[in-house]
């Protein structure tokens, strides 16, 4: 135990030495916080739409209004013709064309069905859908009180409305930031020390340190934990830091058990260690290991759930987010802070991420060429 004491020791005076880690702790986890937390948003808070009306009648007006005050609609233009609306879309300045034809109030009066037709800029496909969805709502509300004004059918006023009352649990304002920030600090823990971790070991191959220590009796796990500890101290400060500031800054819900999530976040940064000196292990250069480092980290950022809701992705994808330890931590982060999960509901999270520690911990150990 005393070697093992002095290798954190030495780890401990080497980090301190560094100049870049504290910032690295402090400073750039609150400013990525803000940042992203406020930017990476999927939330379409304006639509650009052109409203071609070749009818010009007092319903087709009213209807143009209703869209108008919508405080999610901004109005480019209106046109009376398709080609000129054509060219809005074309140019990017509108996402969406509502067209409604001649005759859209005659048809009401008649009996028949208007048509009205959406054309919608579909390059940006979360703003077509969520935009086009807003605009289906008008035009279904609209449609509603005009068919009663226009044909007061004692059938229609007689019979009974069914009406839809919603409750939105875990984030009752439906902000953004409650769902996207337990997730970005998440993923900033898990790859601040994954980044950190994989640079360490090389680092000691290029200032030549590592020889001195291959000729002690120092054995391949203690060497591999004495890296970990440390690095192990730094993600749990990290993670303190921006529990307290997404709390200051964005007033994120704490509804569970701190010391869970902690007992968790533990265990997660030390799979993703085991993964970094893994990395660290087969790395000749800093740079040689960032880019591996690199590699790992889109994949996982991109499978984790964050952007994208993993029963979204293809059955094959979903099976491979078992192996993905930021995946379980953005999971774990979200269902103790917003829902205040206990143990039995993320005991697979706990589950998944302990066999990836074991495994990533035990191949850097193993993979460690110790040479007296």
């Amino acid at each position: 135990m005393n070697i093992l004491a002095y290798i954190i020791q030495k780890e401990f005076i080497q980090i301190i030495r560094n100049k870049a880690i504290l910032p690295m702790m402090t400073v750039l986890p609150i400013v990525q916080l803000i940042v992203l937390s406020n930017a990476a948003s999927n939330e379409v808070k304006n639509v650009n739409v052109v409203v071609v009306d070749m009818d010009q009648s007092e319903s087709s007006r009213t209807l143009n209004h209703k869209i108008i005050a919508n405080d999610r609609i901004t109005l480019v233009a209106t046109s009376f013709n398709t080609n000129e609306a054509h060219f809005y879309l074309q140019e990017n300045t509108s996402d969406i064309v509502i067209e409604i034809p001649p005759d859209f109030e005659n048809d009401y009066i008649n009996g028949k069905q208007p048509k009205i037709q959406l054309l919608v800029n579909a390059t940006n496909g979360q703003q077509a859908i969520v935009g086009s969805g807003y605009l289906k709502a008008i035009v279904a509300s609209f449609n509603a009180k005009l068919i009663q004004k226009v044909i007061p059918d004692i059938s229609i006023s007689k019979q009974s409305n069914t009406t839809i009352s919603s409750r939105y649990w875990y984030n009752p304002e439906l902000k953004y930031t409650h769902f996207m920030a337990p997730g970005i600090l998440a993923q900033l823990t898990a790859l601040l020390t994954i980044i950190l971790s994989a640079m360490n070991v090389v680092r000691e191959r290029e200032v030549g340190t590592i020889e001195q220590i291959n000729v002690t009796p120092l054995k391949k796990w203690q060497f591999i934990l004495g890296k970990l500890i440390p690095f192990l101290c730094i993600g749990l400060v990290l993670f303190t830091v921006g529990i307290i500031a997404s709390k200051l800054i964005f007033s994120i819900p704490i509804l569970g058990n701190l010391p869970l999530l902690f007992g968790y976040t533990t265990l997660n940064i030390i799979a993703v260690l085991g993964l970094g000196l893994l990395i660290s292990n087969f790395a000749d250069t800093q740079q040689q290991a960032i880019f591996v480092a690199f590699f790992f980290i889109i994949i996982f950022v991109l499978m984790s759930g964050l952007f994208t809701p993993i029963d979204s992705m293809p059955k094959w994808a979903q099976q491979l987010t078992v192996g993905n330890p930021l995946a379980h931590f953005i999971s774990v982060s979200r269902k103790v802070l917003m829902k205040g999960s206990g143990f039995w509901n993320i005991r697979f999270e706990f589950l998944y991420t302990f066999i990836l520690a074991f495994i990533f911990n035990g191949l850097a150990v193993w993979s460690y060429k110790k040479q007296v």
